[in-house]
């Protein structure tokens, strides 16, 4: 249809639309996204302009890979089926990952306690109450080895949400690998070493920020070096939008984190076409399933675009990869059944939107850590969903639709306004240094839980359509003697250890984080030594200092 003779169409629409809202009024004053984008009631070719269609859409595969990053994406292998599981003992945690597996998960992540995260030892005093609580509690290369005991590493890529510490666990997961005789060059997994959302959204950082840009720097040259199949960091969008940020924010914000690892690394002389290929990123999927959509499409699209307009970066580096998580922050301790349904919302959306691999939350997590029955419900969604829905038998299915192409448009046009803010003011590093982007993820999440006291944001059995009755549901707690059981364990692997050695490896530890050569193989040294997460990280803090937040 000629432009002109959609326009008087539209215009025809739009009087019959009025006429009809006079008689039945809108059921809302403000139609609007999370991101304070506002939906038309309809929308037409007008609202996309097909004439660039190859610039801005292309196909599957092809640059700026908008419809997907492969060309054949899910027809020729599905996504990973990722589920992220730890608590208590690496025993305890073990027998999980053996029972997903067993039940057809293909891919493991782990999630470590907060000792584990804040480099502390199970025996710290300061680890007290919070041991195998959040996750599964790691100080050694021995705890590794029992983590992953009957799991062949060569079979099996393995996520690790770890940042602050993350050298450290990498070279765990490195020396077992080793041990177990893994084929290094070809060994797969993701650790997130992502340090700057730490400080503006999950509070999980130990030192300041310049050093700790060093460190993550120095993990990826070593990965690209050493493990050149691995991800040596995750770029995490998931904490940021957990934290209260918007769907546009989200994407702003985990690109501008992008763009500063980039900038580090390529300031130390490694080409962008090297390294770039293993960055990867890590989304939420929130409830508004065309919105979600739409953002993981323009965050494809953006990211390709900067990556090829500032480096000149070849097709596979503008590639962006991505994890997803269903959002934690919307499940609802109140009718927690009903999170069933949000989760498989919320995996449709990542799933029509092109992740690479997918965490499905279990419906208790807003209740305790997940129980077994919970897990299996929450990987029986996704298994659903990849082998009864359809979803995954054409790539990109919802392209064309005149809404989700406006909608991709609108989020990378927004995202891309903030991303050059950050720019000007320096920088990620330095927005997080002054507390911009901590500013703007309050502000929003003070929006929203205003929307959500008002009413004008329903969230099912919570402000709307409540319930008196409240039923119980099996509780996961950690037994209280894990603790006593965890330190004397502990206490005897530091008394088995050759000292002379250990000694010796810490020394050369601390000279190295004072220098700047790659702190990676004294890492490695130190923990084949015997060193653990705590004392190594305590070289760091003498030789870095520990870093305290201006911002709050």
């Amino acid at each position: 249809m000629e432009k002109k003779r959609l326009e008087e169409l539209l215009k025809k629409w739009q009087k019959i639309y009025e006429d009809s809202l006079k008689k039945l009024p809108e059921r809302e004053k403000d139609f609007s996204l999370t991101s304070k984008i506002p939906i038309k009631p309809v929308y037409t070719p007008l609202d996309f302009d097909s004439e660039r269609y190859e610039e801005k859409l292309s196909l599957p595969g092809i640059f700026p890979f908008t419809r997907g990053i492969h060309p054949t994406m899910y027809r020729s292998r599905l996504w990973t089926m990722r589920q992220y599981a730890g608590f208590g003992t690496a025993e305890e945690t073990n027998k999980r990952y053996h029972y997903l597996l067993s039940q057809g998960q293909t891919g493991l992540s782990v999630a470590f306690d907060l000792p584990t995260q804040l480099g502390y030892d199970s025996d710290h005093p300061r680890a007290k109450g919070e041991i195998g609580k959040v996750g599964v509690a790691i100080s050694s290369l021995a705890d590794m080895e029992i983590l992953f005991k009957g799991i062949d590493l060569n079979k099996i890529s393995t996520s690790m949400t770890i940042n602050a510490t993350c050298c450290i666990i990498l070279a765990m997961y490195y020396l077992l690998a080793e041990k177990q005789g893994a084929d290094l060059k070809n060994l797969s997994g993701t650790v997130q070493n992502d340090i700057l959302k730490e400080y503006v959204a999950r509070g999980c950082y130990i030192f300041p920020p310049r050093p700790s840009m060093r460190l993550v720097s120095d993990v990826i040259i070593w990965c690209n070096e050493n493990l050149p199949r691995f991800n040596p960091i995750s770029v995490s969008g998931y904490h940021i939008r957990e934290a209260g940020a918007n769907a546009v924010q989200e994407i702003a914000f985990t690109l501008a984190d992008g763009l500063e690892y980039i900038k580090e690394v390529v300031k130390r002389g490694i080409d962008i076409n090297k390294f770039a290929p293993r960055i990867s990123f890590f989304f939420a999927a929130h409830s508004n399933i065309l919105e979600e959509v739409a953002k993981f499409r323009a965050a494809r699209r953006l990211w390709a675009r900067l990556l090829r307009e500032r480096y000149q970066a070849n097709d596979e580096a503008c590639r962006l990869r991505f994890h997803t998580q269903t959002g934690g922050v919307t499940l609802t301790a109140a009718q927690p059944e009903n999170n069933i349904i949000r989760v498989a919302y919320q995996a449709l959306a990542a799933v029509l939107g092109g992740t690479q691999s997918l965490h499905t939350n279990s419906f208790d997590e807003a209740l305790c850590l997940p129980t077994e029955k919970a897990v299996t419900i929450a990987l029986r969604t996704q298994q659903i969903l990849a082998y009864e829905s359809g979803v995954a038998d054409v790539c990109d299915p919802l392209a064309g639709s005149y809404f989700v192409e406006s909608l991709t448009d609108e989020i990378e046009k927004r995202a891309e306004e903030i991303i050059n803010e950050i720019e000007n003011l320096g920088g990620a590093t330095k927005a997080v240094e002054i507390g911009y982007i901590q500013e703007k993820i309050n502000e929003s999440a003070y929006e929203y839980q205003k929307e959500l006291e008002s009413g004008k944001r329903k969230v099912v059995g919570v402000n709307c359509f409540q319930e008196e009755k409240k039923e119980k549901y099996e509780i996961l707690r950690i037994d209280e003697s894990l603790e006593k059981k965890r330190i004397e364990e502990l206490r005897d692997y530091k008394k088995n250890r050759n000292q002379i050695k250990l000694k010796e490896a810490m020394k050369r530890l601390k000279e190295v984080a004072q220098s700047e050569e790659n702190i990676m193989p004294a890492v490695i040294e130190a923990v084949r030594n015997g060193a653990t997460v705590g004392e190594i990280s305590d070289v760091f803090r003498e030789v870095f200092g520990e870093y305290q937040s201006k911002v709050f």
